[in-house]
C-alpha cells in the first residue's frame, strides 16, 4: 500500500502499490505492524482495492463506516473500495490482510461482476464480520501463507497460479460466509440479471448527480417499472430505495470522518438545498445531520 495523500477536508484514501515487486502485481499480503506505520497521525481511510484483513493476535475495535465491530484473533474483515476503515491498532496487536485489484481477477474470469456477487462484498451484505473455526483458520491462514510465499518467489509467468490460489480463498470464504450468516448462494449465473448488475455499477459512479430512476432506466434501455421489479427481486429493495441507501452510507461517512459542513455534503451528494439534504436524513435515521455528528457517529 502506498502512503495517502491527505487532504484536510477528506477521507485520506491508500491506493494499491502496483510494482512493490518491479512489474506490476496487483495482490500482495501485509501484514498489521506495517500498515500501522502508515497510521499514526490518520487512523481513519479509506482504500481503492479490496481487502480481506485476519486478525492474529489482540482483541480491539474494527470500524467499517458508522457500524463498529469488536475483532479478536481468527476474525476477519472484508473491505470494499471506498468504505471508511478505523480500527484500535494499539488492542488489535497482529494480523495480515490479504489486498488485490478488481483488475487483478477481471482477466481471470469472463464475469466482470464476479467479486461484488461474493456474499461479503455485496452492497446489501449482511456483515463485513466474519469469525473462523479453528480448523477453517488454519486452512485460509495457510492458503495465505502460500500465496505470501508465492509472492516473495513471483516470477510474471506466476500470475495465473496467485489468482487460483486467490480464488480458492475467495470461494471458501464465500461458504463460510454463506453458512455464517444463513445466506443462500446462487450458483446459476444465468438466474443472475445483468440489468441489476449494470444498475449497481452505474449507481456507485452516478448517486451523487442522479437520484432517480429515470436516468438509470433509459441508460439501461428499460422501464423505471421494469428495473424496479428487478432490483427488488435481486436485493430486496426497490431501486429508488437502492439509491437512497446508497446516498445515506455516502452521507454518513462524510459526516463521521470529515470537516465538511452539513452545507458542503448537501452539495456534494447533489442535493438542490440542505434543507432536502436534511430532511432526507432525517426521515432515514430519526436524527439530524448535526446530530448524527456529534451523538452517533463511531
Amino acid at each position: 500500500m502506498e502512503r495517502p495523500n491527505i487532504d484536510i477536508r477528506s477521507i485520506p484514501s491508500y491506493n494499491f502499490y502496483k510494482n512493490k515487486y518491479g512489474d506490476e502485481l496487483l495482490i500482495d499480503v501485509v501484514h498489521l505492524d506495517f500498515v500501522k506505520k502508515y497510521m499514526a497521525e490518520h487512523s481513519a481511510h479509506t482504500l481503492t482495492y479490496f481487502d480481506i484483513t485476519l486478525i492474529t493476535k489482540g482483541e480491539g475495535e474494527f470500524c467499517i463506516d458508522d457500524s463498529v465491530y469488536h475483532v479478536k484473533p481468527h476474525d476477519l474483515i472484508f473491505t470494499k473500495p471506498g468504505e471508511v476503515r478505523k480500527w484500535d491498532k494499539n488492542a488489535i496487536q497482529e494480523g495480515f490482510a490479504l489486498i488485490f485489484e478488481e483488475e487483478f481477477l477481471q482477466s481471470f474470469f469472463n464475469d466482470p461482476y464476479f467479486l461484488r456477487n461474493l456474499s461479503y462484498f455485496k452492497t446489501n451484505r449482511v456483515s463485513p464480520y466474519l469469525s473462523l473455526a479453528d480448523v477453517d483458520n488454519i486452512r485460509i491462514s495457510g492458503l495465505i501463507m502460500e500465496i505470501e510465499q508465492e509472492i516473495r518467489n513471483y516470477q510474471s509467468k506466476d500470475k495465473h497460479l496467485l489468482r487460483a490460489l486467490l480464488y480458492e480463498v475467495l470461494m471458501l470464504l464465500n461458504r463460510l460466509y454463506a453458512n455464517s450468516a444463513h445466506v443462500i448462494i446462487d450458483t446459476n449465473n444465468e438466474n443472475r440479471n445483468v440489468y441489476v448488475d449494470r444498475f449497481r455499477e452505474l449507481v456507485d459512479h452516478r448517486f451523487s448527480t442522479d437520484h432517480t430512476i429515470f436516468g438509470y432506466a433509459d441508460q439501461l434501455c428499460i422501464t423505471p417499472n421494469y428495473l424496479n421489479e428487478i432490483v427488488k427481486n435481486t436485493t430486496g429493495l426497490n431501486a429508488k430505495q437502492y439509491i437512497q441507501n446508497k446516498l445515506l452510507v455516502e452521507a454518513k461517512r462524510l459526516l463521521a470522518y470529515t470537516n465538511q459542513s452539513v452545507s458542503e455534503i448537501s452539495q456534494a451528494l447533489g442535493y438542490d438545498s440542505s434543507s432536502y439534504f436534511i430532511r432526507f436524513f432525517r426521515i432515514k435515521t430519526g436524527v439530524t445531520p448535526l446530530y448524527y455528528r456529534k451523538h452517533v457517529k463511531p
